[in-house]
């Protein structure tokens, strides 16, 4: 049975600034999707390929907190780098994936390669922010980062295209990501015509970004940067390209507790909540310049 389309949901009609560094588009959440009804998923940013051309100053995202989530940032143009508060460092290039757990707290910076800054061209990334179960969030964090060549790759049959996964399971094939709860989470490349059948969890949030291209959903039209929300019914996703296509879906169990978010912090009581602005006030959090 077909999973059933609850929305097409177009593309919000101006992006907004994250920094300086980072032109996105918010889908989750946003257009009466609460952050509850598509648990595990918190946020959805999305900077659509734009050409912020070359600069000798370095755009990005400046120091900032994280406690009680993760952080899924998917390069499709440009590259990033990052470091934070436990020493960790580096680059995330095309096709590459950047899975942060911030857990009980770290301090972070995002900003465009210096390389790439100098040179300029089109930049297109995701940001997605995954939730953590209460019994995790104090996890310590740590970063799993997972290049290109690293994804669980499915081609497809009569040359429809390519399904990197990133995380879960797709045609036999398990993405390198660890999850803390079940998620999905695939890039698919469709090729003019390409058609492929996915099948999801009935009990499954599930979206689909359509990042570039036009792509049938289940027999239903989905423009280039529509992002697709399904019901919790059906367990299968026909996917077919109208013209050349990358989409990316994800799915993921839902986390039944209390959602209780204050920016860049995530916990399920306004007292967690008080508790981590606290701790970041106190310096736990580790320093970062």
């Amino acid at each position: 049975m077909k999973k059933s389309i609850e929305r097409i949901i177009p593309r919000p009609a101006r992006p907004g600034m994250v920094g300086d560094g980072f032109r996105v588009f918010n889908m989750i959440p946003g257009a009466g999707i609460s952050q509850q009804r598509i648990s595990p998923f918190l946020m959805l940013d999305f900077n659509a390929e734009f050409d912020f051309g070359p600069s000798e100053r370095v755009r990005g995202v400046d120091v900032h907190p994280h406690k009680g989530f993760e952080t899924v940032t998917i390069a499709y143009q440009g590259s990033v780098a990052h470091h934070d508060s436990t020493g960790n460092s580096g680059i995330i290039g095309p096709g590459d994936v950047q899975w942060m757990t911030a857990g009980a707290g770290i301090l972070h910076k995002e900003y465009h390669e210096q390389e790439f800054s100098k040179k300029g061209g089109p930049f297109e990334m995701v940001q997605l922010w995954v939730n953590l179960p209460k019994k995790h969030k104090s996890v310590a964090p740590h970063y799993q980062p997972i290049t290109a060549g690293e994804m669980g790759k499915v081609e497809l049959p009569a040359e429809a295209g390519l399904v990197n996964v990133i995380a879960g399971t797709f045609g036999g094939v398990k993405g390198p990501a660890f999850t803390y709860t079940p998620v999905n989470l695939m890039d698919i490349k469709l090729n003019r015509d390409g058609a492929v059948d996915i099948p999801i969890p009935a009990s499954h949030n599930t979206a689909l970004l359509v990042i570039r291209g036009e792509v049938s959903v289940n027999g239903q039209s989905a423009p280039e940067h529509s992002f697709v929300l399904f019901a919790n019914q059906g367990e299968e996703i026909s996917l077919q390209a109208k013209s050349a296509a990358v989409l990316l879906l994800l799915s993921g169990e839902p986390i039944d507790e209390p959602i209780v978010s204050y920016g860049p912090f995530v916990m399920n009581t306004k007292q967690e909540i008080m508790e981590a602005i606290e701790d970041f006030q106190a310096g736990k959090f580790g320093c970062l310049e």
